[in-house]
């Protein structure tokens, strides 16, 4: 289920990303809206207000994601980092080996 919904999250912040960029920072949408660039297709106006509506569904879909997935991986946390688990318990100490007696280099 998470998997899904960080795919559709991936999606819609790649889209949302994209409208952005394609909208005027006048807030007059996309340049080319006139006759001649789109063909008479849409007016600039209507360019803009889809752009802008586009953006708006997009936002409302990213923040309804980004709070699914919280909700979703809440209770599932998991240890990602040594720094993050305890410290192992200390060893025994090892025997002391009994010492061993001086031989004469002579």
């Amino acid at each position: 289920m998470a998997s899904l919904l960080l795919v559709l999250h991936l999606i819609v912040t790649l889209s949302l990303i994209g409208v952005v960029l394609l909208q005027r920072s006048e807030g007059g949408g996309l340049g080319v809206g006139s006759s001649q660039g789109m063909g008479g297709f849409m007016s600039g106006r209507g360019t803009a207000n889809l752009l802008t509506r586009t953006t708006a569904i997009l936002g409302t879909l990213f923040f309804v994601l980004s709070i699914a997935l919280a909700l979703v991986n809440r209770g599932s946390v998991q240890q990602r980092s040594i720094l993050d688990s305890p410290p192992p318990a200390a060893a025994p100490a090892a025997p002391a080996l009994p010492a061993l007696p001086a031989v004469p280099t002579n």
